[in-house]
């Protein structure tokens, strides 16, 4: 990976940014992530704005980065937290096209996303008068990952003066457990951040309980689409205090 190009005149489009979508090739979250991209071109009119799956990089990435080489690019990965896909696979498979761009840090944890998690639960029939919330989330036993979701219901029970928010990563029954812990507490009003892009199977199977007040994901909320701006910002003013450094 290198820098962008350091001299850019008046008609010089500015960096495009390349969202990198995690997860299979496939229909699912394909709504969400044209409307988040709709959102941040709207938030920000002029640069190209362009997402890849991760799994269609190296068929993909390497002509949309070639697309945008007189302007340079930033990659921003669509991820929640460090783990291994953050760490080293969207940077290998930046690496493996051969062409310039710079590597932006993902979304989160980031105050941003805790105000994106905490407009969902306000918007959710039952969300603003739980007691406790449980932050279901992408899962991994990377200890970044876990520090990252961690570090994220933090952010998140700030933004809820306090209340109690239990990390619910995916998988293994991972939120449905963080549910049964905020029970046993004696939580009887329980609400569910749905700290994903798209309709999480696991997440949608709490929403069957009623006791439970299960948030919509985070889609297109805006507080996600200006904080995918405020990364590519954090790339481009790296790039521009420090012309000439190649990578992140």
């Amino acid at each position: 990976m290198t820098a962008l190009p350091a001299a850019r005149g008046p008609q010089t489009p500015p960096p495009a940014l390349v969202a990198v979508v995690p997860g299979a090739p496939g229909a699912a979250a394909r709504p969400e992530v044209a409307a988040l991209l709709r959102r941040v071109r709207a938030l920000r009119p002029g640069p190209a704005v362009e997402a890849v799956r991760l799994a269609e990089c190296d068929a993909r990435l390497g002509p949309v980065l070639e697309r945008h080489r007189r302007s340079g690019a930033v990659v921003l990965p669509l991820l929640f937290s460090r783990g291994p896909e953050a760490r080293h696979e969207v940077p290998d498979a930046v690496a493996r096209t051969g062409r310039q761009a710079v590597l932006a840090a993902g979304l989160g944890p980031h105050p941003l996303l805790a105000d994106a998690l905490a407009g969902r639960l306000a918007e959710t029939p039952g969300g603003s008068t739980a007691t406790a919330v449980v932050l279901a989330a992408p899962g991994s036993p990377d200890p970044e990952c876990v520090a990252g979701l961690r570090y994220t219901a933090d952010l998140l029970s700030s933004r809820l003066g306090g209340l109690p928010v239990l990390p619910g990563p995916a998988g293994a029954g991972g939120a449905a457990e963080a549910v049964a812990r905020l029970c046993d507490l004696g939580h009887a009003r329980i609400a569910v951040a749905a700290c994903f892009l798209a309709a999480d199977p696991g997440t949608a199977a709490l929403a069957a309980d009623r006791r439970l007040a299960v948030a919509a994901p985070l889609g297109a909320h805006v507080a996600l689409a200006r904080l995918m701006l405020h990364r590519y910002d954090q790339a481009v003013g790296h790039r521009s205090a420090g012309a000439g450094h190649s990578g992140v």
